[in-house]
């Protein structure tokens, strides 16, 4: 089987993807975990913002 071909006759056929699997199933880790990291300091930086905010407008509730 070509290591180019897209199609696989087995699973473990699918996870070696032709000696490469090792990069492309690595690859994928390291972007979902990017994806996943980005996410979470994402949210936890807007819920900063947000006490912040709240914070601000209890010490000066006049403030429009």
């Amino acid at each position: 089987m070509s290591p180019w071909s897209m199609a696989w006759s087995s699973l473990p056929e699918l996870l070696e993807m032709g000696g490469f699997g090792l990069y492309v199933w690595g690859a994928y880790v390291m972007v979902a975990a990017a994806a996943l990291w980005e996410a979470a300091t994402l949210t936890q930086r807007r819920r900063r913002v947000l006490d912040e905010l709240r914070g601000a407008a209890l010490e000066n509730p006049d403030a429009a």
